[in-house]
């Protein structure tokens, strides 16, 4: 089971105007209502219940103090790395500054529990990122209409499991919407869209193909083709680095060009500029440039880079932010892997670690699925 580092975040006053009938729990006044009404948090012992569901080995907690995570986690038997902590009481402002810093942190997945006012304050501190992580919602507030919590805590610690031990999970875009609470007391309820958050979906492709049978594997491979050209139409004047293997000469046949099969092309809106090109000439044709990158796994051995695409130096490597660079693979080469990562060995240690992660995978047009690149 490959490394995983877990940002946990809790809104300890979610859910809890809901037993009291005040129909939700925004606002202070809200929540003294509810606490003078006997009410007591529920938020962290929902975590608790997600967080008892994880194996604890090469997982890595990191988190805010007290009741916005550190004692879910300490309930749950799991070490934590406590990043900050609450100005007073927990307000949506330290739930989005609990956020920044969990991200710039470095993590895999953004786990939190709370409710649409929770999942808001989320999507607002995540709205300015290039490359946001991951997020997955723990059902604890009084209103959810969002799309990005799981049906239970333990379906959110069952849909982690899978993510760590090489499941083919759905990359998703789950809407974030609220309701005008204090309508919705006067019985007319009013909700907006807030928003959206790259989700982890259900893992329903497997099954499927018990029934239909394996992938068609020329059809997968244009739809990837179609997915990086469409992308490519969108970049401008970006550089697009197609590294070798069969998937990648794919997108160039899609493009009209003929790729060489064993080397690095490179591409500009939609033609190749420059074949089969070195390390050193990669590097001085990209200079000042931006630049994306196109590889796939090496079937089998599940290298994506050091294995065949030494051109890919890591002085290349370091140019790109991580979205700059795309893995493409059909399904079936994934599952071929039976839940190994796939792996970086680019001859830089700490450049490995950088690139190490749990990533998307373009699996076709519009689809990508979450899995896991480790190094060694």
């Amino acid at each position: 089971m490959s490394s995983f580092r877990l940002g946990v975040v809790v809104n300890p006053w979610a859910g809890i105007g809901g037993a009291t009938a005040l129909k939700g729990s925004d606002g202070l006044a809200v929540r003294s209502e509810a606490l003078a009404r006997g009410a007591e948090p529920r938020a962290p012992g929902r975590m608790t219940r997600t967080l008892t569901g994880l194996a604890p080995e090469g997982l890595t907690v990191l988190t805010w103090a007290g009741a916005m995570g550190e004692d879910a986690a300490t309930a749950a038997g799991l070490a934590s790395t406590i990043l900050g902590a609450a100005e007073g009481e927990s307000t949506g402002a330290d739930t989005q500054r609990a956020v920044r810093a969990l991200v710039e942190a470095g993590i895999d997945l953004l786990l939190f529990a709370g409710g649409d006012g929770t999942a808001r304050d989320v999507a607002s501190a995540l709205e300015d990122l290039r490359d946001p992580p991951l997020v997955l919602g723990v059902p604890a507030g009084v209103k959810m209409h969002s799309g990005v919590f799981a049906v239970t805590p333990e379906g959110a610690a069952e849909v982690i499991t899978g993510l760590r031990s090489g499941a083919l999970i759905t990359r998703c875009e789950g809407e974030v919407r609220d309701i005008d609470e204090a309508a919705f007391r006067e019985g007319v309820v009013k909700t907006r869209f807030y928003g959206a958050l790259a989700v982890p979906g259900a893992p329903r492709w497997v099954q499927a193909t018990k029934i239909s049978g394996r992938e068609q594997e020329p059809l997968v491979l244009e739809e990837i083709a179609a997915d990086i050209a469409a992308r490519m139409d969108r970049s401008g004047d970006t550089l697009w680095v197609l590294g070798p293997g069969s998937t990648t000469a794919a997108i160039a046949a899609h493009l009209g060009a003929e790729k060489t099969l064993l080397g690095v092309d490179v591409f500009q809106h939609g033609a190749c500029i420059a074949e089969d090109v070195t390390a050193e000439a990669l590097l001085a044709l990209c200079e000042g440039k931006t630049v994306a990158l196109v590889v796939t796994a090496i079937s089998g051995q599940g290298h994506i880079f050091g294995r065949g695409n030494q051109q890919l130096s890591p002085a290349f490597l370091r140019r790109l932010a991580p979205d700059q660079w795309h893995i493409v693979a059909t399904r079936s080469k994934l599952l071929t892997l039976e839940g190994r990562p796939l792996q970086v060995d680019t001859g830089d240690p700490a450049l490995d670690r950088a690139l190490s992660g749990y990533r998307p995978v373009i699996t076709g047009f519009e689809d990508e699925v979450v899995y896991a690149v480790g190094a060694g």
